[in-house]
């Protein structure tokens, strides 16, 4: 399973971190966990959106959209 994103105006494959986890380049806190993703396990998927959307990262993304 592929995850893509656009680069310089070619699509190039996003790679999980040491943890397995895809993070969003463009939504931070938007975290995929591939395995969990691939073995249909979506309470472990769940988990990590949940972890991602909590994040210091998504907190100053949210804030900056609210002072937008």
């Amino acid at each position: 399973m592929s995850f893509l994103h656009l680069q310089d105006g070619e699509y190039v494959a996003l790679i999980p971190n040491t943890s397995g986890i895809i993070e969003s380049q463009v939504f931070p806190g938007l975290w995929l966990d591939v395995s969990g993703l691939v073995a249909g396990n979506m309470q472990q998927v769940l988990a990590v959106l949940d972890k991602g959307l909590t994040s210091v990262e998504h907190q100053a993304f949210t804030q900056q959209l609210n002072n937008s």
